[in-house]
């Protein structure tokens, strides 16, 4: 038999399998990688014992949840519950604070033969500790920033370290105005539980520098925790230099051909058209900074190009359109936030002389 425990460093070092307890809104507003959505409850259900118990007590509140999962619905889900212990011997099972809820799941398994130990103070007390930890491991790293133009290609150079955290790979956002994905972006919750835990893993690996790469205050919808801010502002940099051409291609593989293709795995024949419109409606949130002028100039290319590539496959009507954002655009702007760090450079060149700088250190 396993013990119920409290140890949260090794739950998160290790990626221990959880399950959760609380109901499918909580979830959705917060929870950890390795956890697994079986609450006890309902939302609708849980509802329904809170106002119980603001009405007529705990005692009433626990009476109710027990008559609203009786029968065939308790019995379905602890069929979930058996079946995900048999699949995850090594795991645990949490609620909100590992009080009722928990406890309730943790007897019931017992009844069927079935020891499961639970998360001591359960959901909120890991929060609360990767929440500290976060702040431990910013204030413990030596970071350094993966700088450079759009389309240089910064996030490949992050994807070749072996010490790095990908922050877009973890917001699922590419960071800029175009950078959306098909599939939606974690909650706020989640991309901080999940960057707590990227950082926790590096600090017990051997040490050396952590590369991020270089980040506005926000990563699509995302925020960046006020505390890795403070310290990226400062942070010294490597800047990835490549020709406007190579930066073209960048982009196209990035933002034409492998967004298309998730666009056309999740919408089949439908999904150029979808593609096509959600670069335009990007490209209509920039539409004041550009000014009129360059943005009818830009919809138009884009247009055309669009056109061309389903007619013929091509790709290469994009380059026009692309070309003139990077140096009517996001170049300006690129030195413009450049002149404002005030972390020293390091290093800069191509990427593969980037790779090789920092992997000689």
């Amino acid at each position: 038999m396993r013990h119920d425990t409290d140890d949260y460093r090794t739950l998160f070092l290790t990626g221990a399998p959880m399950m959760d307890m609380r109901a499918p809104l909580e979830f959705a507003r917060g929870a950890f990688p390795s956890a697994t959505s079986l609450p006890l409850m309902s939302d609708e259900e849980r509802a329904q014992v809170g106002t119980c118990y603001k009405q007529r007590g705990q005692q009433a509140a626990i009476d109710l949840g027990h008559r609203l999962v009786s029968g065939a619905t308790r019995e379905r889900r602890l069929a979930a519950w058996r079946e995900f212990a048999r699949q995850h011997p090594d795991g645990y099972l949490y609620c909100f604070r590992g009080g009722l809820r928990s406890q309730t799941v943790q007897q019931w398994l017992r009844d069927e033969g079935c020891d499961y130990p639970l998360v001591r103070g359960g959901y909120k007390a890991m929060r609360r500790f990767l929440i500290d930890e976060l702040a431990n491991s910013v204030d413990a790293a030596q970071f350094i920033l993966v700088s450079g133009k759009t389309g240089t290609g910064k996030t490949r150079v992050i994807q070749g370290l072996a010490r790095c955290v990908d922050l877009e790979g973890l917001a699922r956002h590419r960071g800029s105005s175009f950078g959306q994905l098909p599939d939606p972006q974690p909650s706020q919750i989640d991309f901080e539980n999940s960057l707590s835990i990227a950082l926790l893993k590096l600090r017990t690996e051997a040490a050396g520098p952590v590369f991020l790469e270089d980040e506005g205050r926000l990563i699509g919808r995302l925020s960046l925790p006020d505390v890795l801010r403070a310290k990226m502002a400062v942070a010294p940099m490597v800047v990835v230099e490549q020709s406007l051409e190579e930066r073209v291609d960048v982009v196209i593989e990035d933002y034409i051909i492998d967004l298309g293709r998730r666009y056309q795995a999740l919408h089949g024949d439908a999904g150029h058209k979808q593609h096509a419109q959600k670069m335009q409606a990007d490209l209509g949130r920039i539409r004041k900074r550009l000014g009129g002028d360059r943005y009818q100039q830009v919809s138009r290319l884009m247009a055309e190009a669009f056109a061309l590539q389903q007619r013929s496959g091509d790709v290469g009507g994009h380059r026009a359109w692309i070309a003139f954002l990077l140096g009517e655009y996001y170049d300006p702007m690129y030195e413009y936030q450049l002149e404002q760090r005030k972390g020293t450079v390091l290093f800069s060149g191509d990427r593969s002389s980037v790779l090789a700088w920092a992997t000689a250190g």
